[in-house]
């Protein structure tokens, strides 16, 4: 069970950008207090994200997180210290050429009011002299890609667009110069919990299509822990207390403040980052519309999954399940509980429960039957996952 990927994997997917280095070199920013003396708001601050990950600043209110963010577009400037994109110091770089060349989105969108979601979208490129005719392409092409109709929204205004969408245009502006460098500072904090998860999986589809080099503020652990290829947990005080794959986090907490920062649920939040296409799964008994399930099978046996001529489930042969209809036609499945391959180990368990199912099906990604996953193999991974962990040289 590791983290959402590996973090020194190289981009494989088609139409990846490639994303640039940021680096924070003993930074640290200082403030007077009212009584003149000097407050650390970051402290010696030193983490290398590699080009193209995610890396998410977390931790609580007043920790650092935002000032941090800020100091890579030079909206503040470090009292000591150098943050470098692709090892160029950005202080050598003019503040205003720096910040066209990085993204950059926060949690009230920061959208225009009195400009339509075109324009809003094209600020940077106009301001960088692109053709009319390229920026017009750009918008619709970036309006496409956060999942909007471009036809629909262009020419509307935010205050005519839902919270969710004006997030998604928000993230598409930053994204308009093909930026190798994006900050997003609690991007998805302002929408309800709903739109929030959509807008996560949409984050992630998208990173995964450019590879773009971005740096998260969150104050959500389970965010965090979604998105990030590293995590930054930061302290107050501006400490970074520890910085690591969100599977180290939680298998090895740093100190008492990471791990009572993580939750007393680290070993359930584990589950979020392991797919179930990851684990060992369970065989089970199988049969066929219209033939004997097995030599010798009574209704009182473990139940017997039937499946169609493609492989696929169509139901259990069981008396337990006797109101189950096992010739059913199409995708869905009548009474059988079946999990793609990318389903996280957490959502599976949370499935299992609810249905109060003692075991589900796991497919392929053409619905072929591939096993049987159930709260038992959930929890023999995870105890796993911690052994395996702990013979690994060098882990804490």
């Amino acid at each position: 069970m590791g983290a959402r990927s590996e973090p020194d994997s190289p981009p494989s997917t088609e139409s990846r950008h490639v994303g640039a280095s940021v680096e924070f070199r003993h930074v640290s920013k200082r403030y007077a207090s009212g009584s003149g003396e000097a407050y650390g708001a970051v402290n010696d601050l030193s983490l290398y994200v590699p080009p193209g990950e995610i890396c998410i600043l977390v931790g609580p209110s007043g920790c650092g997180k935002t000032t941090s963010l800020k100091m890579v577009n030079r909206l503040v400037e470090p009292t000591s210290g150098q943050v470098l994109i692709d090892s160029q110091d950005v202080a050598t770089i003019e503040p205003t050429a720096l910040r066209r060349r990085i993204g950059y989105v926060i949690q009230q969108t920061g959208l225009f009011p009195h400009q339509t979601v075109a324009q809003n979208v094209g600020t940077v490129p106009h301001l960088l002299g692109w053709p009319e005719a390229r920026i017009r392409a750009r918008v619709d092409e970036l309006l496409v890609l956060v999942g909007l109709d471009p036809g629909r929204v262009r020419n509307r205004y935010p205050a005519q667009l839902s919270g969710g969408e004006r997030q998604r245009v928000g993230v598409a502006r930053a994204m308009a110069a093909e930026p190798p460098v994006m900050l997003m500072d609690e991007p998805f904090g302002a929408v309800d919990p709903i739109v929030r998860e959509r807008l996560q999986d949409e984050f992630l589809r998208i990173h995964r299509r450019l590879g773009l080099t971005i740096l998260f503020v969150t104050h959500d652990v389970d965010e965090a822990i979604k998105l990030g290829d590293r995590v930054a947990v930061m302290q107050e005080g501006g400490h970074l207390a520890q910085y690591a794959p969100p599977s180290e986090l939680l298998l090895h907490p740093a100190n008492e403040f990471v791990a009572q920062f993580m939750g007393a649920d680290r070993g359930l939040k584990r589950l979020a980052l392991t797919k179930v296409s990851e684990v060992t799964l369970s065989p089970v008994r199988t049969t066929q519309p219209g033939r004997e399930a097995v030599d010798g099978w009574s209704p009182s046996d473990s139940p017997v999954l039937v499946l169609d001529e493609h492989g696929q489930p169509k139901g259990w042969e069981s008396a337990s399940l006797s109101s189950v209809t096992v010739n059913g036609s199409g995708p869905a499945t009548d009474g059988v509980l079946v999990f793609r391959p990318d389903t996280s180990l957490r959502e599976a368990l949370s499935l299992l429960l609810t249905a109060e199912s003692p075991m589900g099906i796991v497919v392929d990604a053409n619905g072929r039957y591939q096993g049987a996953l159930s709260v038992e193999t959930i929890a023999n991974a995870l105890r796993a996952a911690v052994r395996e962990h702990a013979h690994t040289p060098g882990a804490a």
